[in-house]
């Protein structure tokens, strides 16, 4: 299970590749866009079996008695013979992004066959250029089981060119008992009795759709003008000292510690928050919450782009989805997994597959929703606003 000191989805970002990207799109038309024709390179697949993924810290399975060895990645390799470099070096998305941007502005190697980005960073790759269409024909898994709410989001019509890594759900978490009562709204963390208990998220790109739906907002279809008026919305909370602060993936603490009573929260959090004490609940709330993905892509010129396909695809098999959703708990986008799990001879394991925090039921997921990205265009003056009421 990941451990609660880094949340991959809460990582604070810098302003550096933000402001980098409101460069590269000014006026609304891409600097550095790379035509579909122009983004492959020589693919050494065939005669070299090594295939180069980068992925964020925790966020694998691992062996019980060595934390090196990652079972699913040394199945793989047996099964395909095909060597998989695999490191850890993704820790935060504008990072990230600035890191391998001059290659790719430069239409150059990354040295990357595989990578995984949060699905508004895989946005701006998408929007740029920079990922590869995948050959589908060569991804049966993906075909028959992708998730069908994740598989076209508005960024990437089809998932062309990303595939859900793991996914999540944005909602509030809360300690049931210490507060008193339920909570079912968004608007019940603005009721008198959570004043200076309450953590919002300070991203924006975290924090905005959850907000937005407790004004019934269609996040699929949102407007500036929706934007603006919870930004208000939050603004006033601020000053009355309502909101206690803005937090990236610290709020699990104030959480535990009692120095909140309410949060907007991950659901791949909660399940360790409720396995240290039963009285936190996850809630998705009346209006809904946003369903979102980490998404593996190939960047430009990848050198072995048939070998890291055939590395997303072979995590579509439900059995193997099974296991890295056992490990990571996070919603699982391969729904089929479910029944794998729940035959586990494992009891733990097959008593995850009830989980809806990793198995949403049907119920549940009419409330959720895909939120449409923040586009280029929109993004400088709507992160002003946002970054002005946090305080970063």
């Amino acid at each position: 299970m990941p451990e609660l000191a880094f949340s991959r989805r809460a990582a604070l970002r810098g302003l550096g590749a933000a402001g980098l990207f409101a460069a590269l799109t000014g006026c609304g038309v891409p600097a550095a866009f790379v035509p579909e024709d122009r983004r492959g390179g020589a693919d050494r697949s065939e005669r070299d079996k090594r295939v180069a993924f980068s992925n964020w810290p925790l966020y694998i399975d691992t062996d019980d008695e060595d934390e090196e060895r990652r079972p699913t990645l040394d199945a793989f390799s047996e099964k395909t013979g095909i060597e998989v470099r695999y490191t850890e070096e993704i820790n935060d998305n504008d990072e990230f992004f600035g890191k391998v941007s001059p290659a790719l502005m430069n239409h150059q190697e990354t040295g990357h066959d595989l990578v995984v980005v949060s699905d508004w960073m895989a946005a701006r790759f998408v929007h740029l250029g920079w990922a590869q269409k995948m050959d589908r024909s060569a991804q049966p898994n993906v075909a028959a089981h992708l998730d069908p709410q994740l598989r076209s989001p508005a960024f990437d019509e089809g998932r062309l060119h990303t595939v859900p890594w793991q996914s999540g759900i944005t909602g509030i978490a809360y300690n049931r008992k210490a507060l008193g009562r339920e909570i079912k709204s968004v608007g019940d963390l603005w009721q008198p009795d959570l004043a200076g208990k309450v953590t919002l998220f300070s991203g924006l790109d975290e924090s905005f759709a959850l907000l937005m739906q407790g004004n019934g907002v269609d996040v699929t279809r949102w407007t500036e003008s929706d934007f603006h008026r919870m930004c208000d919305q939050v603004e006033s909370m601020v000053k009355r000292k309502h909101i206690r602060r803005f937090t990236g993936n610290d709020y699990t603490s104030d959480l535990s510690k009692g120095d909140v009573l309410a949060c907007q929260a991950y659901s791949g959090d909660a399940i360790q928050l409720q396995a240290d004490n039963p009285d936190i609940e996850f809630v998705v709330p009346e209006e809904g919450a946003e369903l979102w993905a980490e998404s593996l892509l190939v960047p430009n010129l990848a050198r072995h782009k048939a070998n890291a396909e055939a590395l997303v695809d072979y995590y579509y098999a439900p059995e193997v989805a099974a296991e890295l959703a056992a490990a990571v708990n996070y919603v699982c986008p391969v729904p089929a997994a479910r029944e794998v799990m729940a035959a586990s001879g494992d009891k733990e394991t097959a008593e995850l597959a009830e989980n809806p925090l990793i198995f949403p039921d049907g119920e549940m997921r009419k409330r959720l929703v895909v939120a449409r990205d923040i586009s280029s265009i929109e993004r400088r003056s709507l992160a002003q606003r946002w970054n002005a009421i946090v305080g970063l």
